[in-house]
């Protein structure tokens, strides 16, 4: 790990002391994520309601410029001029570079089509089959660690090689005993919980950008 993208860790931890309790296992997740993107994969993110919400925030983050700019490197500049001149320079001088990711919350075609004519609980499980391939990873979120079309996807990333990380609340739930890693942040209630969440995976994103970008 990089100094600066320690520094990130600190940072939370200074802020936010009760997450000491947890700081092991982000930075085991930060390593195992950093790990698969290196490797050529990508993340793929689920959760329920306000989860819901935060696995699309996460996604947000990663698939833009952080708390970094993000240029494109030279080569791909190049490539994007060459495409088509005036037009190709100004595409290259806005793009970013990226951190592969994909909310399986956010597809409402798919989700209606087969809460229909399938199971709807099943539809976070059905695109970590469709998706899911060696050196990706699944972050499940769920406050309880206990919701089951999470859990559903997660034994299917496990079926498929696809790593996971789950975050949850103090118990950890039944994801506890599933994922490789949990990040169990110290609250018992929802709200409480959301509110540790989204600190944790801010900082996640920090790391990854500032160690791959």
């Amino acid at each position: 790990m990089k100094e600066n993208t320690k520094k990130h860790l600190d940072r939370l931890m200074e802020r936010y002391p009760s997450l000491n309790a947890c700081r092991d296992d982000i930075e085991r997740a930060f390593e195992l994520i950093a790990a698969d993107l290196a490797s050529g994969g990508k993340i793929l993110v689920c959760g329920n309601g306000g989860s819901a919400a935060d696995a699309q925030h996460i996604v947000g983050e990663l698939m833009k410029g952080f708390l970094k700019s993000r240029p494109l490197p030279d080569d791909v500049k190049r490539s994007i001029e060459d495409a088509d001149g005036e037009r190709g320079r100004y595409i290259a001088s806005k793009l970013q570079g990226a951190l592969p990711a994909i909310a399986l919350v956010g597809q409402d075609a798919f989700f209606t089509a087969f809460a229909n004519d399938v199971d709807a609980s099943l539809v976070f499980a059905q695109q970590v089959y469709a998706l899911g391939n060696k050196y990706d990873v699944l972050i499940g979120i769920s406050t309880s660690g206990n919701s089951a079309n999470v859990i559903d996807a997660l034994y299917v990333a496990k079926a498929v090689g696809v790593d996971t990380v789950g975050l949850t609340g103090r118990s950890g739930g039944k994801m506890d005993g599933i994922c490789d890693i949990t990040i169990k942040v110290p609250a018992n209630d929802t709200p409480d919980v959301q509110e540790f969440h989204m600190p944790v995976y801010h900082t996640l994103c920090a790391m990854l950008e500032e160690e791959l970008i």
